[in-house]
């Protein structure tokens, strides 16, 4: 058995004249969440679609298991679950008839079919919709029924792009939720341009830009690499900076002046509701609050000024 699920050596794709990625390379181990995280147009698509043997690259190699994704294509793909961007729904169908389809494509024997549809669907939290047509289903629920097909099949590696794009805060913490799930027993990788989604769900970042790696390690690592986000408060009864500081996930607490203070914090941590509430119990007067999260493109700026040691993704 490979220790790795997938490796990527020497991955170069372009479109006409341009280079879409340039030597991408790494590994991925069994079991877990990986971020792929970049900025629109970073390349994250591109790196997920030759993963997936949906594109042919220009040069480099794909294994899957140890199983070449250019020369055994068929091989390869019955260990992958992949959701793209736009789920590949149709919605005229039921949930039922959709998974059904989609079993028949994963090529589950026909006696095993009931089975598989309705675990997964009971997996992923759309059993109750079993008849009910994807059209008419609220945006959380077809992303389900997208993750549903990515992993009727029980495959080994789920590969997801941008799968908490357009979904309202609740349906993001459900199927982040859901992610997580499914990482218990396979390999997951995870894409979005959007940080704080990474840093919430995957234990291991790749980070692209231009095409490139620009970083992979843990998740713990990155955060150590990038400074904390920060926020302004202005209080009229400010308490000293020692009581701020034991607020969890507090990294730096300065006094702009005698009642505006900015505090640097942990990326993971939700220090302004916190601080509302401490604020009304203690009396503090909170007058304004303001957040200055890093953006991407500041993040991308201070890691290429740094140099890194990265780890072997687990």
């Amino acid at each position: 058995m490979q220790d790795n699920i997938v490796k990527i050596e020497g991955l170069f794709h372009r479109y006409s004249k341009d280079w879409a990625v340039q030597d991408i390379n790494f590994e991925i181990n069994r079991n877990g969440i990986v971020g792929l995280l970049g900025s629109n147009g970073a390349g994250k698509s591109t790196t997920m679609n030759i993963l997936c043997g949906v594109l042919s690259q220009t040069r480099g190699q794909v294994l899957i298991e140890g199983i070449d994704m250019r020369t055994d294509p068929e091989e390869a793909k019955k260990r992958i679950g992949f959701l793209p961007q736009n789920a590949p729904l149709y919605l005229e169908q039921t949930v039922d008839e959709y998974l059904t389809y989609c079993a028949h494509l994963r090529l589950i024997e026909k006696r095993k079919i009931r089975e598989s549809v309705d675990k997964v669907k009971e997996r992923c939290g759309v059993a109750h919709f079993s008849k009910r047509l994807i059209g008419n289903l609220s945006g959380g629920y077809r992303q389900r029924v997208g993750i549903a097909q990515a992993i009727i099949h029980r495959p080994l590696l789920v590969v997801l792009d941008e799968p908490t794009n357009g979904l309202d805060p609740n349906q993001i913490l459900e199927v982040r939720q859901l992610i997580k799930e499914i990482a218990t027993d396979r390999s997951v990788i995870f894409s979005s341009h959007i940080l704080s989604e990474i840093q919430a769900t995957c234990q291991d970042i790749i980070m692209i830009e231009g095409g490139k790696i620009v970083f992979k390690d843990t998740m713990d690592t990155f955060n150590n690499y990038i400074e904390p986000d920060s926020l302004v408060a202005t209080m009229e009864n400010p308490p000293a900076a020692e009581e701020l500081r034991a607020i969890g996930g507090v990294k730096e607490v300065v006094f702009l002046t005698e009642k505006t203070v900015r505090m640097r914090f942990d990326p993971t941590a939700d220090i302004a509701e916190e601080l509302v509430e401490m604020s009304v119990h203690r009396k503090w007067r909170l007058k304004e609050i303001t957040l200055e999260k890093s953006s991407l493109d500041a993040i991308f700026a201070q890691l290429s000024n740094k140099t890194f040691k990265p780890s072997v993704q687990s």
